[in-house]
C-alpha cells in the first residue's frame, strides 16, 4: 500500500506544479511611464495594398536601455515592435487571413481539395479592448497588460494611378 501513496504523492505534487508554471502574471504597472497607447486601422487605396491594424506606444522620455520592447498581443494577433522615434514604438498587425473559398457539392469527391482551417490558440484570453505587452527588463522577460488603447480614425491611403 505505501508504494501507491508515494506514486499518488508525486502525482499530486507534479500537477500543482505545472499549474504554476503555465499562470502568467501580469505587472500591475510598467516601469516607465507612457504617454499614449493607441491603435489605428489604415486602408490602402488600391486593392492589392490591402488593410492592417498599426498599434502605437508612446514614453513621456526615451525608453530605457534595460528595457527591450518584445510582443504586443491584440484582438486575438501577435507581433513585434519597431522604433519609430527614441519615444515611440509601433507594432504592425497585417489584415487576418481571409477564409478561402471552400468547394461544397453533393458529391463528396468534388470537395476534395478543401482545407481544413487551422485554428491557433491565443496565448491569452483578452477581451476586445485589452493588449498585453510583453517586454524584457533586465533579461527577464515581463507582461504589462493595456486595458482601453484608444482607437483613432482609420486611415484611408488614396489610390495610386
Amino acid at each position: 500500500m505505501k508504494p501507491y501513496k508515494k506514486i499518488i504523492f508525486f502525482f499530486i505534487i507534479a500537477i500543482s506544479f505545472t499549474f504554476c508554471a503555465m499562470k502568467q502574471e501580469f505587472q500591475t504597472e510598467f516601469p516607465q511611464e507612457i504617454k499614449s497607447v493607441y491603435f489605428q486601422k489604415w486602408i490602402g487605396g488600391q486593392e492589392e495594398t490591402g488593410s492592417a491594424t498599426d498599434f502605437y506606444i508612446e514614453f513621456k522620455k526615451p525608453l530605457s536601455k534595460e528595457i527591450k520592447l518584445d510582443k504586443i498581443y491584440f484582438r486575438n494577433q501577435e507581433t513585434n515592435f519597431e522604433e519609430v522615434t527614441k519615444n515611440t514604438f509601433v507594432a504592425h498587425f497585417p489584415p487576418k487571413n481571409r477564409i478561402p473559398d471552400l468547394i461544397l457539392d453533393s458529391d463528396s469527391l468534388k470537395e476534395y481539395g478543401n482545407k481544413a482551417p487551422v485554428i491557433i490558440k491565443p496565448k491569452f484570453d483578452l477581451k476586445p479592448n485589452e493588449a498585453v505587452l510583453e517586454y524584457t527588463k533586465n533579461n527577464e522577460t515581463q507582461f504589462f497588460k493595456i486595458s482601453n488603447p484608444k482607437e483613432k480614425p482609420t486611415i484611408t491611403h488614396p489610390s495610386m494611378k
